[in-house]
């Protein structure tokens, strides 16, 4: 179970919000409910961390239609979608627009918990890309512009020599640029670098 996440459910049906909320409580979930999509929308901003739980047949806004918008503003939320019967098209529509999974009512408990843990662990992962991607980008910000040339030439492959014939300068300097871009970025070897540098959006298709 990741900590610091909560379960965030969105139903109209008081009842399913409550049986949901207390069996995601006694498993140890943070949770908060919501009885419709707008008042979803409104609460959610940047310290929302976790996953939906988004009835797909909802008045006033339709969960497909709640997915559509978290998809602009919180696309890192992953999305469960709850789906009564003769809603299987609609969750399957949901998943081709990128929920994650849709559980079925009666819940199965254990197909509940298993698809929460899912969605929870990606968001952890998303978050934790997330961050390294920003410090990535915060490494390469203090780069000289010829360490980040010579960083770009390392992304793509080229060896020691190459960089050195491309760039005009000898493999020593190459050697030493490429020393100091490992300390500045605080990687502990090549692919290490080269991860970071993707992480940053460095793209060695565009170099």
């Amino acid at each position: 179970m990741e900590q610091g996440y909560s379960v965030y459910i969105v139903d109209d049906d008081e009842a399913v919000r409550d049986s949901l909320q207390v069996l995601l409580d006694a498993v140890g979930y943070e949770t908060e409910t919501f009885s419709c999509g707008p008042d979803f929308l409104d609460a959610c901003d940047a310290s929302f961390k976790g996953c939906v739980l988004l009835d797909v047949r909802m008045p006033k806004m339709s969960g497909l239609e709640v997915q559509g918008r978290l998809q602009e503003i919180r696309p890192d939320l992953p999305v469960i979608i709850i789906t009564g019967h003769g809603d299987i098209a609609m969750a399957v529509g949901a998943m081709k627009a990128g929920a994650l999974d849709f559980v079925e009512k009666p819940f199965h408990e254990e197909t509940l918990l298993e698809s929460i843990d899912a969605a929870l662990k990606q968001a952890a992962q998303s978050d934790r890309q997330h961050a390294m991607s920003a410090d990535a980008q915060r490494s390469i910000e203090r780069l000289t512009p010829r360490e980040r040339d010579v960083l770009e030439q390392l992304v793509i492959g080229r060896p020691n020599k190459v960089i050195a014939f491309e760039l005009g300068c000898s493999p020593r300097t190459v050697e030493i640029h490429r020393a100091r871009i490992m300390e500045k970025m605080g990687a502990r070897s090549l692919s290490h670098l080269v991860r970071l540098s993707l992480a940053a959006g460095i793209d060695p298709d565009t170099v």
